[in-house]
């Protein structure tokens, strides 16, 4: 038989050993959410708050009783849009205006990117593990996004 040789990319090197990085817990998930809210609440704003792995599914949702149905839609798809774009909705303002590469989104996707603010990517060892998105309760844009912001900060990493 005799040894076989580790298949390597061409960018790796054939020392290098890849780093893995923790992706999001359910544990992280509970805390982007309760800070979302919490910060939201302090604001006198009803939200819901939903939480994405790396790939895109679902591993915390909240909704606050008080808080428009629609919230919980606009709010997944918030933080679907900064995990596929992997940037916040208020870094992307000139790419949604007229001209903009994202001006009329993109049709063909089952989920089209939702390009309001709000959604915010989360890194951990400068690599993307997932996202939070604050859906519409009745506050500002820039508020939802504040409170997106206040969770990832929140959140505890090694």
């Amino acid at each position: 038989m005799g040894d076989t040789p580790t298949r390597r990319t061409r960018h790796e090197h054939p020392t290098a050993t890849p780093t893995a990085v923790a992706p999001l817990t359910i544990q992280d998930a509970e805390t982007l959410v309760t800070a979302a809210q919490g910060a939201a609440e302090a604001a006198g704003i009803t939200v819901s708050v939903t939480v994405l792995d790396a790939g895109g599914h679902l591993l915390a949702f909240r909704r606050d009783d008080r808080a428009v149905l629609l919230s919980s839609e606009t709010g997944t798809r918030k933080a679907y849009t900064a995990l596929q774009l992997d940037a916040p909705r208020a870094d992307l303002v000139d790419a949604v205006r007229p001209g903009g590469l994202f001006h009329t989104p993109p049709t063909a996707l089952d989920r089209p990117p939702l390009l309001l603010a709000s959604g915010v990517p989360v890194h951990h060892d400068g690599r993307l593990i997932g996202a939070v998105g604050v859906g519409v309760g009745g506050g500002t844009p820039e508020q939802d996004h504040s409170f997106a912001t206040a969770a990832v900060v929140k959140l505890p990493r090694p």
